[in-house]
C-alpha cells in the first residue's frame, strides 16, 4: 500500500514540476560583450541565485557586438532584451530603432578612461595622438568616448580609436601597443593586476554618462509588461545583494562563472567598485530609475557636438514604469 501512495505521490509531483516548468516564461537576452564580464554579475547572480526562475522566467543569455548591435537585434525581435549603456536609445532611435531604457543599472557613469601612467597623458585633453582601445565602434563605450573628446575640444580624427574587444583592450594595453582605453573597471583591474600602472577618471565627470542600462522594444514593452518588470526586479535584487555584501556576492558569482575559478579575491574587488561608484541610485531616484533631465543633457551634448544628428522627445527614450 505504501508503494501505491508513493507512486501516486512521485506521479503528482512530477506532474507539478512539468507544469510549473512550462508555466516559464522563455526569455532572451543580449549581452553587448563577452557574459562572463563582472560587468554583468547582476545578471549571472539573477540566474544562478534563482531570482529569474522564481520570477516565472526562463532566461537565455547570448552575446551580440557591442551596444548599438543588441539595440538592432531587440528593435527587430531577434532578442526580447538586451543591454547597452543609459544612452544607447539617444544614439540609435533616430535611425528607427524603437528601443527606449527600462531599467537604469546604477545612478553614476559605467564607463571610464583609463591609461598607463607610463603614457605621458594626464587627462582626456592629452588624448590627441595617442592610441585608445574600445570594444568595438558599434558600443556605446565608444560613443561616451566621443563625447568626453568633444567636451576637450578633440574628434575622433585626433585620437588613433581601436576597435579590438575586450580581450584586445586589455593584452594591448598590458603590452604597450595601447596608450589607453574607454571601457570598464574590471579591464582596468586586470591590466593592474599584471603589474602594469594605470590613471583613470570616470567619463561622468566630464559630461553626463550613465550607466549600464536593460533595453527592450516598444513593441516588447506593450506586448509583455509582466515579462519586462519581472526581468528587470529579479537583475535589481541581484544588484542589492551586491551593494549588501560584495564579498559574499563576489563567491557566489564566481560559482556560477566558472571563468573566475581562483580569481575571486580580484572579482570581488571589482564588484566594490561597482558597489561604491557605479550601483548608488541618483539622489531622488530609486535603484534601476532614469533621470529626464540627465537624458535630455547628454542628448543636447550629443546633438550639439554633432555625434547624433536628431534629437528625439526625451519620453521616447527610457520609462520608469518597471523599476519598484
Amino acid at each position: 500500500m505504501k508503494s501505491v501512495f508513493f507512486s501516486a505521490a512521485f506521479a503528482v509531483s512530477t506532474l507539478v514540476s512539468a507544469a510549473a516548468l512550462q508555466a516559464q516564461q522563455a526569455v532572451t537576452y543580449l549581452f553587448p560583450g563577452p557574459d562572463f564580464l563582472p560587468a554583468f554579475a547582476p545578471f549571472q547572480l539573477a540566474k544562478g541565485k534563482g531570482y529569474f526562475e522564481e520570477a516565472g522566467l526562463d532566461v537565455t543569455f547570448r552575446v551580440g557586438k557591442g551596444g548599438a548591435d543588441v539595440a538592432t537585434q531587440v528593435a527587430v525581435g531577434n532578442a526580447d532584451l538586451g543591454g547597452g549603456i543609459g544612452d544607447t536609445p539617444i544614439v540609435v532611435r533616430p535611425n528607427g530603432l524603437d528601443v527606449k531604457g527600462v531599467a537604469l543599472l546604477g545612478g553614476h557613469g559605467l564607463t571610464q578612461l583609463a591609461w598607463r601612467k607610463d603614457s605621458g597623458i594626464g587627462g582626456p585633453e592629452a588624448f590627441k595622438g595617442k592610441r585608445i582601445g574600445v570594444l568595438s565602434y558599434q558600443d556605446t563605450t565608444y560613443y561616451n568616448l566621443l563625447g568626453a573628446l568633444a567636451s576637450v575640444g578633440l574628434t575622433k580624427d585626433d585620437v588613433q580609436i581601436q576597435s579590438v574587444g575586450p580581450g584586445g583592450v586589455i593584452q594591448l594595453t598590458i603590452a604597450g601597443e595601447l596608450d589607453g582605453m574607454s571601457g570598464v573597471p574590471e579591464w582596468i583591474a586586470a591590466v593592474e593586476a599584471a603589474g602594469v600602472e594605470m590613471e583613470q577618471v570616470p567619463v561622468e565627470t566630464i559630461f553626463p554618462a550613465m550607466a549600464q542600462a536593460i533595453i527592450a522594444s516598444d513593441r516588447t514593452i506593450a506586448e509583455k509588461p509582466e515579462m519586462v518588470g519581472s526581468f528587470v526586479n529579479a537583475v535589481l535584487r541581484a544588484i542589492r545583494d551586491i551593494e549588501a555584501d560584495p564579498a559574499k556576492a563576489a563567491a557566489d558569482y564566481v560559482g556560477f562563472v566558472p571563468q573566475h575559478a581562483g580569481k575571486e579575491a580580484e572579482v570581488e574587488a571589482i564588484l566594490r567598485e561597482y558597489a561604491t561608484k557605479v550601483y548608488p541610485a541618483q539622489e531622488g531616484l530609486p535603484l534601476g530609475g532614469f533621470d529626464p533631465e540627465r537624458l535630455t543633457a547628454v542628448q543636447t551634448f550629443y546633438v550639439d557636438h554633432g555625434i547624433v544628428q536628431t534629437a528625439v522627445p526625451v519620453e521616447d527614450l527610457y520609462t520608469n514604469e518597471f523599476v519598484r
